[in-house]
């Protein structure tokens, strides 16, 4: 006899995205991973509260909010309006929303740092720190680059490494140099706040052993263990957009301390809006279930730090992590130039969002293994499993239901709850991948008893009515067992199918697997066919920001000599304003494969930031402390990465290398070029 399983509630969230940029298709693996999760919890009767929040606080965010020329309170919270939208528009539906900087962060940061430091987990010492000569200040970890002092990769930030996800202290990076102004930084002493993190190694031994997590995700945890756990530097000196520690004046609590204290804080929020009893999710005993869905590149904070913080607090740690691996787009990593870093919101512009969610749950399992979105191979999938066999059933039956029957179906064989749990047990272990292969092997079972029986053919004889009336109740029957099955993968779709064909008045239960419907509604159509072109429209619009320079519009931030082409009256020539600029600094742009952010001084005129497509043939140090030429009176231009303030001018071979131009010794910043 079959035992009904405990009603669980479960506290799920998801890593917080960084509030600096858009929502792209990388990131959604993850998010759309735990909403599937979530739904099918809910399904199976579980109580599930799903919060998460844009990580606000940090240098970058700082740096980016100065670019934008707006304070970062108002840059984040413009960010966070788009994150809400985008995953909104993928059914990735969080019951609270929230935001690191917020009253709830702050106290519940401040209660965290409280309880450590009474109970001895916080250590204080001087410590050296890079600063930088140019700029006269302290470079927290992200003002800082340079070589992995671990694999040797180079442009890495002073934390961690995004090719080998060691950490580190910044002052261990191998050829330093200040982001802000290139320059090599020095040495100087300053006051850090530690959390004693190798006492608590014990600890973190007994939850690896406990704790739910990937074999592969355990042994790389075990690995950090073995090699021995350092304190954690969590205070930054400032400037710094953050929390300030209390009663430490200048110093900030570091990103990583208060961004997975934002879990609890936006669960924090949901609960006094919810009626929720917070405090029994956090109590050391607690019988609640605690998940967190991560990608693999930040285990070690999840996995190390972020247990040891609550265990030293004095509560629960995390019940499970599900880690997840990276996206390529067609076997690379993602490209602008080749149009393959796509935007959530341009995805959602072209094409239908359930069908990218089908395509990630196809290749998804609890392992933390990198998947392919494969854009031929997603046309053809859509097409074969969704269109070709799912809807396909519907399609072909439904309407001699309705037309012959008056929407009566009779009652035909068994339910499908049988074959049901089979789904269940897959998704309940985040086995996507063989949930959705057992829904297709049964979507073609059906499609072969009706290719076998011709439902079309029946129809033509008076004398198979009976006939006609069975096939196509026990095909819909099984229709309606599909659309239960992938209701957590196709959360709209199957709404539709619940309410509107089969009339229930409410989204599917996964108990609805032991009933069988009586009765359909016409049939509406559900889904359409994945065109090529419009798969293309996706590819181009995620190209534009990285077009040729010949294609720039006329207000482009670089200029290179054109061919000559009609004559430009001097009248025309003399409204151009070419002024002699200094690079007080240049960066990388993220996400752009060409263009690089200069931070120009033009004397008189004050600062200027301009985006210049020179990436290519200059790195950033080069170019500081050059002098250039820029047009000074160009309409500033909004382009995706902030506000371009002008055009510096390079010449070209026609190659396409661009060489900025520069003028002779003694000339200065804020001159005139005539």
């Amino acid at each position: 006899m079959s035992r009904t399983p405990a009603v669980k509630t479960l506290l799920v969230t998801n890593a917080l995205p960084y509030a600096n940029g858009p929502i792209h298709v990388g990131h959604l693996v993850g998010y759309i991973q735990a909403d599937i999760w979530v739904r099918f919890q809910r399904m199976a009767g579980h109580t599930v509260h799903y919060v998460c929040a844009d990580d606000a606080h940090g240098t970058p965010i700082m740096l980016a909010a100065e670019k934008a020329a707006m304070p970062p309170e108002q840059f984040i919270e413009a960010v966070h309006r788009e994150h809400a939208r985008d995953f909104a528009a993928f059914h990735v539906a969080f019951d609270n929303y929230h935001t690191t900087h917020s009253p709830e962060n702050r106290a519940l940061s401040e209660l965290f740092y409280a309880r450590l430091d009474q109970a001895g987990h916080i250590a204080a010492r001087s410590v050296e720190q890079f600063f930088d000569p140019v700029k006269q200040m302290f470079l927290p970890d992200r003002y800082i680059k340079g070589e992995c002092p671990k694999c040797g990769a180079k442009d890495q930030y002073g934390d961690s490494c995004e090719n080998c996800a060691s950490t580190y202290a910044p002052t261990d990076l191998r050829k330093p140099y200040s982001v802000v102004s290139g320059a090599p930084p020095v040495r100087k002493a300053s006051e850090h706040y530690f959390f004693t993190l190798g006492s608590f190694a014990g600890f973190l031994k007994r939850w690896i052993g406990s704790a739910t997590l990937h074999e592969s995700v355990k042994n790389k945890l075990r690995e950090w263990l073995e090699a021995g756990l350092k304190d954690w530097d969590i205070s930054r000196d400032a400037p710094y957009f953050g929390f300030e520690i209390p009663g430490k004046p200048g110093k900030y609590f570091y990103v990583w301390l208060d961004a997975p204290i934002g879990y609890l804080a936006s669960f924090k929020q949901f609960a006094a809006r919810s009626g929720i009893a917070y405090d029994d999710f956090l109590k050391p005993d607690s019988q609640h279930e605690m998940w967190h869905f991560i990608g693999k590149d930040i285990i070690n904070f999840h996995g190390l730090f972020w247990p040891a913080m609550l265990h030293g607090s004095g509560f629960r740690p995390p019940t499970a992590l599900n880690v997840n691996g990276y996206l390529t787009v067609n076997g690379a990593k993602m490209s602008k130039s080749r149009g393959t870093f796509i935007r959530a919101e341009t995805w959602a512009k072209h094409l239908n969002v359930e069908y990218l969610r089908y395509y990630f749950a196809a290749k998804l399992t609890d392992a933390p293994e990198d998947l392919d979105l494969s854009l031929d191979d997603f046309v053809a999938r859509i097409n074969s499993d969704l269109v070709g066999k799912y809807v396909n059933i519907a399609s072909r039956c439904a309407p001699f239901i309705t037309k012959q029957f008056a929407g009566k179906l009779i009652r035909a064989g068994d339910t499908g709850y049988a074959g049901g749990q089979t789904v269940a047990a897959a998704y309940d272990a985040r086995d996507f991948a063989g949930a959705v292969r057992h829904v297709t092997q049964l979507a073609d079972r059906i499609n072969a008893f009706v290719d076998q029986r011709k439902p079309w053919l029946l129809a033509k004889d008076p004398g198979r009515t009976a006939e006609l009336h069975d096939v196509c109740s026990r095909a819909l029957h099984g229709f309606w067992t599909l659309s239960i099955l992938l209701a957590p993968i196709l959360p709209a779709t199957a709404a539709r199918v619940a309410r509107e064909l089969f009339g229930l008045g409410r989204d599917f239960q996964w108990s609805d697997l032991r009933e069988l419907p009586a009765q359909i509604e016409p049939y509406q159509h559900l889904l359409t066919r994945v065109e090529p072109a419009k798969v293309a429209a996706v590819v181009e619009e995620s190209r534009e920001d990285m077009k040729p320079m010949s294609e720039f519009p006329a207000n482009a931030p670089t200029l290179t000599a054109p061919a000559l082409g009609a004559p430009l009256s001097i009248d025309d020539f003399n409204k151009v304003e070419l002024r002699i600029a200094r690079i007080d600094n240049a960066e990388a742009v993220e996400g752009a494969d060409k263009l690089l952010r200069l931070t120009l001084d033009v004397g008189e005129l004050g600062k200027r930031q301009v985006f210049a497509g020179i990436k290519s043939q200059y790195a950033p140090e080069q170019l500081v402390g050059r002098l250039t030429v820029v047009v000074a009176n160009l309409a500033p231009r909004k382009m995706r990465f902030g506000l371009s303030e002008g055009m510096v001018l390079a010449a070209s071979h026609g190659d396409g290398q661009p060489f900025l131009l520069s003028p002779d010794a003694g000339a200065e910043p804020g001159m005139r070029v005539k």
